[in-house]
């Protein structure tokens, strides 16, 4: 071989290999749809430095609030299907598809399953002018003045939005529904009276609960919370009541089933530390884990679900 051939053909080798180690090194974005410092964002960013630490490389949060989640689902779907993008997904993920009539993905067809992560259950609090200290209480309030109660929204189509819907619907009761922009100012007016309940997130709640400045009637999920055992499922009075937010990992659609299954058993080996259990429970949140399979079904599930009770509710979003 000539020098100037073989010189360019070793000069070609060794760029393959520089791309190739560029690759390997790149970092894994692992996409959130919601601000710095929220249950998500929480979520992401203990799972982005524990897979770190556990299968090398480097996992970076990037948050990309907007349109209920939409906007990061849409960027992880659009993405190449080589194990570096991930979405750490919540409830919406399911209920946006019969919220949002024109949803530009599919919220199972277009994503590779990798492992549910966490659930957190909301707490049912009520303002001290309510003259209700139970569920049956409010519930008995309710039917005698129907109408006149009024609950909190986080915002049309949250988990908190469709809770109080299907604690409408199975408790034969009419209350006002009042949305506001995000879970701080349905706080704020809670706190001063101008609305009477609300389901919020443990840990928000934690803090009011302390102060006895909110009461705790109920809690959503079918079974008491560790943190919280003085605090009654609303199942012990509406049977099969139970609803949680969940949060999941995925990735686009075609990613290659090893990769899938690598990252799968490393989420689970990670939540199952009592260390990272302690941390997520600290914020209201219940670790799970479970198989690509698992997961598949149970999202599969939740869209089934949430679609009930969207169109029972008639909101609409988008």
């Amino acid at each position: 071989m000539h020098r100037r051939s073989f010189m360019g053909a070793m000069g070609a080798g060794m760029l393959a290999a520089s791309g190739l180690a560029r690759a390997q090194d790149a970092p894994t974005r692992i996409i959130v749809g919601a601000t710095p410092g929220g249950g998500t964002d929480t979520v992401a960013r203990l799972l982005a430095a524990e897979l770190g630490r556990m299968m090398g490389g480097t996992f970076v949060v990037e948050n990309k609030p907007g349109a209920g989640g939409n906007i990061a689902a849409q960027a992880v779907a659009n993405a190449a299907p080589d194990g570096r993008t991930l979405l750490v997904c919540y409830t919406s993920h399911a209920i946006n598809a019969s919220l949002y009539p024109n949803l530009p993905f599919d919220p199972v067809k277009d994503f590779s399953p990798v492992s549910s992560v966490a659930t957190a259950p909301s707490i049912l609090l009520a303002h001290p002018s309510v003259p209700a200290n139970t569920v049956p209480e409010l519930i008995a309030l309710a039917k005698k003045e129907p109408g006149k109660l009024n609950m909190a929204l986080p915002g049309i189509g949250s988990a908190g939005h469709l809770g109080g819907e299907v604690l409408k619907q199975q408790a034969g009761i009419d209350m006002v529904m009042v949305p506001y922009k995000g879970t701080a100012p349905a706080m704020t007016d809670l706190l001063g009276g101008q609305v009477q309940l609300m389901f919020a997130g443990a840990a928000l709640a934690k803090g009011q609960i302390q102060a006895r400045t909110l009461r705790p009637l109920g809690i959503s999920s079918a079974r008491r919370m560790e943190n919280y055992p003085d605090i009654p499922p609303i199942a012990d009075t509406l049977p099969g009541y139970d609803f949680s937010a969940w949060y999941g990992l995925l990735g686009p659609k075609g990613m290659d089933p090893k990769r899938v299954a690598q990252l799968s058993r490393a989420t689970v080996k990670v939540l199952s530390e009592p260390g990272n259990k302690k941390r997520l429970m600290d914020e209201g949140l219940i670790t799970t884990g479970g198989t690509p399979e698992q997961f598949s079904a149970f999202v599969r599930e939740e869209v089934v679900r949430w679609g009930k009770v969207v169109q029972a509710s008639g909101a609409r979003a988008g």
